[in-house]
């Protein structure tokens, strides 16, 4: 039997030996049994520092501004170029606009004063360039596709210069018909020689105004066939020995050149300019065309009589009647006193006059038409 005073030391040995397996076993990362098949508790929470390295990343602090899990990872690209004009110059201020074509999204950039553009941080995909400034016609690109991290440098864009449209109101005033009809009746001549400026073959053309009717009483008069037609007349009343005071030789043939040159003048500029301007009357023909032979030579006479006024309501053609009577009258002044019988020879020559333009009525109703060279388009009735 075993002493106290030799067990007290055996008893401590042991209970040394079990306190030293129980440190160990704290110690171990993975719980097991001792060797006496008890469980050992494990930590809730490990004190010794993580061998992982993600785990470690995860535990730094985010920089300022800048989150790991918020980063982009995916690669952008970038668009540039220069909007140009057709001469080279740069145009600044253009507008330009990126179009994704899948997701229809825009983003808009304008020009700098150099007529360079940028776009940043454009992802891949398919674009469409659309380029346009005032003033130039707007430019359009065909698809560009973009790759990833892709910068892509445009060549220089030429913009063309935009045509202007104007819209012009253009106002036709009655004076400017009545001109063109003008126009067309200076390039009437029967047999393409004689004039025929005095008739008009359109129905209801628009009345002339006093320098119309002024400028055609002048035409008329320096036509070169009118100067013409004095220099006949003069000769054959030489021959026939007319107006005996006038003489014969040089002498009387510039007398009577002369004065069939005044008849001729003053006719005319009193007939159809001086009185129709102060009468409001057209001294035109106007060519009917239509209906029997009966009543078309009755108008042709009548015409003598009867004319239409500026406002196209017909009257007594009293510009033709006294304007006969007038030129007549003047006659008297520049013919030999031999012949100066006043009333006589003013009504002589009145009714002269009067019937040379109801014989010259009937044939611009049924010949001369026929026989004439430069009738307007819109000729007849």
């Amino acid at each position: 039997m075993c002493s106290l005073r030799t067990s007290g030391p055996l008893i401590l040995t042991s209970l040394l030996t079990v306190t030293l397996s129980l440190q160990s076993h704290a110690q171990s990362p993975m719980p097991h049994s001792g060797p006496f098949n008890l469980p050992i508790p494990t930590s809730s929470a490990s004190t010794q520092p993580s061998t992982d390295p993600v785990a470690e990343v995860d535990k730094l602090p985010d920089a300022p501004g800048f989150s790991i899990a918020s980063a982009d990872p995916r690669p952008t690209g970038s668009i540039l170029g220069t909007v140009l004009d057709t001469d080279g110059a740069q145009i600044p201020g253009a507008l330009v606009t990126l179009e994704n074509r899948t997701s229809k999204s825009t983003r808009t950039a304008t020009t700098d004063d150099a007529g360079s553009f940028k776009f940043e941080a454009v992802e891949s995909g398919d674009f469409t360039l659309t380029i346009s400034s005032k003033g130039f016609v707007t430019w359009v690109s065909t698809a560009l596709a973009m790759n990833t991290g892709q910068s892509y440098a445009l060549p220089p864009v030429a913009l063309d210069i935009a045509s202007a449209n104007t819209d012009v109101e253009v106002i036709v005033t009655r004076h400017d018909l009545a001109e063109d009809q003008i126009h067309f009746e200076e390039k009437q001549r029967v047999l393409g020689i004689f004039p025929n400026f005095y008739v008009s073959y359109v129905k209801d053309p628009p009345p002339l105004s006093s320098g119309q009717k002024f400028y055609l009483a002048l035409r008329t008069s320096v036509d070169p066939v009118t100067i013409a037609i004095p220099v006949v007349i003069a000769g054959v009343e030489q021959a026939q020995n007319s107006f005996k005071g006038y003489g014969q030789g040089a002498q009387g043939y510039a007398k009577r050149f002369g004065a069939a040159s005044a008849d001729s003048f003053v006719s005319t500029m009193i007939t159809d300019a001086i009185l129709p301007s102060v009468l409001h009357q057209d001294p035109r023909y106007f060519y009917k065309g239509t209906g029997s032979i009966h009543s078309r030579a009755f108008y042709a006479i009548a015409s003598v009589f009867i004319c239409k006024s500026d406002s196209g309501h017909w009257q007594p053609n009293y510009s033709n009647v006294l304007g006969n009577l007038a030129s007549a009258g003047i006659s008297n002044i520049y013919y030999p006193s031999t012949d100066r019988d006043s009333a006589r020879l003013t009504i002589d020559n009145w009714l002269v006059g009067t019937a040379s333009g109801a014989i010259g009525a009937l044939f611009q109703e049924f010949l001369v038409k026929k026989i004439s060279r430069g009738i307007q388009p819109a000729a007849g009735i």
